[in-house]
């Protein structure tokens, strides 16, 4: 198939996905008839089923968003244009299936018009020759403004993604801002060097803005990503050109709107909403974009990789997926490991691309902790985002919530043995049931596999270097999480993980100045830290010649 054959491919499909998220409610149901053809010995045990009445009752009466949407259209240049098509598409609320808002839908002439306002106001514009002071105070004051507008931006994420509202509010929003306090803190210290020559040479070594940046960021979590690549982005002293992810284009414009507000110069940010085989390929593929940064699946990652490639060879940052193990320990306090354990995996729906999805225990506690994970799933609070003390609201879209279902059925038929969860929860929207399984071993597809939903696989295993192997043994190398109290095994585990973060004791512990990326096949590059300014900077030698210098 040519890469123009498989884009449209794509595109078919995600008009399909979209048609029926209009048209077609959740199956109800569903997953209990798969289970039951399942082929798993372990369903002839009890498993721990949540309460119908009870999820009826926590979706009957859904709070009414307090947040008006009032960005639609593409920020391009400063203002908000419709797409040159006119096109539009739903934006949807994941509690019900219903239409929030249609956006426009960005295609390549849109593309076209954001790349040459960002590559206008990268040539000509004065943010590039702009002090670097300057730029970050317009940072701050962006910083500052996200927390005077935290509520509504907080309504606007848990409306269109389903997170819960809290998490929302307090967790992403303030990182949203520590992070761009954090670049904006970068901007006046990005400096060169100068280096000695063998000979009377002067040498300097200058850092320079890399040019117009394409950016796309996913769906799972829109304005933490949205600092992630904006801020080092703009620090630099480079140009935007942002794609959203279809299914959240909402708090992306409202994000930038604040930005120019807070002294942004037009062209400089540019956001375009739409899919990504039409809007996400033409920002990869353009002639006139100097840098991509993508996050996302690896299979779109590749595809985006090599459109990068194809054009102009433009310099590109991968944030991709994982398959991360989460090891615990036989010497492992195991109240506070359960705890971790499921928070590693079930946060955020469990859509994380980090998220500790390979449970790894050991033998001696394995019983016990299983025990203990299931009942901690079972109590875990399903519902309306909106609600306070809710922990997991619904997954992202249809077409999310059947590949979950599609999971679980595979462990079972896999003969995993399923000990809790398993099904929808509640007759409409997105919501599934926690679920956890155990005797789950390394080739069954819910132990290789990226599912991105609320499914925990509960493994045993009987020493270090088994669970060593076992845990690299994989495409990926996003995280890794060690729960131990002996210090020496920390240390042979933290050095044996071919994982670009390993979290010891904790997990999800996410800070401004720690990088973020992965190993293998998840990724190329780092985000967030010193490191993520690296791919926004051109590193230029300038040499001149010394006559009669007083020293070299």
């Amino acid at each position: 198939m040519t890469l123009g054959a498989f884009v449209g491919a794509v595109m078919a499909a995600r008009r399909i996905s979209s048609l029926l998220a209009r048209s077609l409610p959740a199956p109800s149901g569903c997953s209990s008839l798969l289970l039951s053809r399942g082929k798993n010995p372990g369903s002839r045990r009890s498993i721990n089923r949540f309460s119908t009445a009870a999820a009826a009752a926590a979706l009957e009466k859904l709070v009414t968003p307090p947040v008006q949407v009032c960005y639609t259209q593409h920020l391009i240049n400063g203002q908000f244009v419709d797409s040159a098509s006119g096109k539009t598409f739903p934006a949807y609320d994941p509690r019900t299936a219903e239409v929030i808002a249609n956006v426009a839908e960005g295609e390549v002439e849109d593309i076209d018009r954001a790349v040459a306002a960002a590559r206008k106001a990268f040539d000509e514009g004065p943010w590039p020759k702009m002090t670097p002071y300057e730029r970050c105070r317009i940072l701050l004051r962006f910083a500052d403004l996200v927390e005077k507008h935290s509520e509504e931006l907080a309504a606007l994420e848990t409306w269109n993604n389903g997170k819960p509202y809290e998490q929302a509010l307090h967790s992403e929003i303030p990182s949203l801002a520590r992070l761009f306090r954090y670049y904006a803190g970068w901007a006046d210290k990005i400096h060169g060097l100068t280096v000695p020559a063998d000979g009377n040479y002067h040498m300097q070594i200058l850092h320079e803005p890399i040019g117009v940046a394409g950016q796309i960021i996913p769906w799972n979590f829109p304005l933490i990503l949205f600092a992630w690549k904006v801020g080092p982005a703009l620090a630099c002293g480079n140009t935007v050109v942002l794609k959203s992810a279809e299914q959240t284009p909402l708090t992306a414009l409202y994000a930038a709107k604040l930005l120019h507000e807070a002294g942004l110069p037009p062209g400089v940010l540019n956001v375009i909403s739409g899919y990504g085989p039409t809007a996400g390929a033409a920002l990869a593929s353009h002639m006139n974009v100097d840098k991509l940064s993508f996050t996302g699946s690896t299979q779109t990652g590749k595809i985006v990789l090599e459109l990068a490639a194809r054009s102009n060879l433009k310099a590109v940052t991968l944030e991709l997926g994982g398959k991360s193990p989460f090891i615990i320990c036989e010497d492992a306090d195991i109240d506070e490991a359960v705890e971790a354990a499921h928070f590693a995996l079930f946060f955020n729906q469990g859509q994380c691309c980090c998220a500790g999805s390979r449970t790894y225990v050991h033998e001696r506690i394995y019983d016990e902790f299983l025990e203990k994970a299931k009942a901690r799933a079972m109590k875990r609070v399903v519902g309306d985002p909106f609600k306070k003390g809710v922990e997991q609201g619904p997954q992202i879209d249809v077409e999310q919530f059947e590949k979950i279902l599609r999971y679980i059925r595979l462990g079972v038929e896999s003969n995993a043995t399923l000990e809790c969860g398993g099904e929808r929860f509640g007759s409409k929207g997105f919501f599934i049931q926690p679920t956890v399984f155990s005797n789950v071993q390394d080739d069954m597809p819910i132990a290789q596999d990226e599912i991105f939903g609320p499914v925990q696989s509960i493994l045993k295993f009987k020493d270090l270097d088994e669970v060593i192997r076992r845990a690299n043994a994989t495409t990926y190398g996003l995280a890794a999480g060690v729960y131990t109290k002996n210090i020496d095994t920390a240390n042979t585990l933290t050095r044996a993980l071919r994982a670009g973060t390993v979290w010891v004791n904790c997990y999800d512990v996410f800070d401004a100045a720690i990088p973020f990326g992965g190993y293998k096949m998840s990724g190329i590059g780092r985000e967030k830290g010193i490191y993520s300014l690296n791919g926004y900077l051109q590193v230029k030698a300038v040499v001149t010649p010394l006559r009669n210098p007083a020293w070299l």
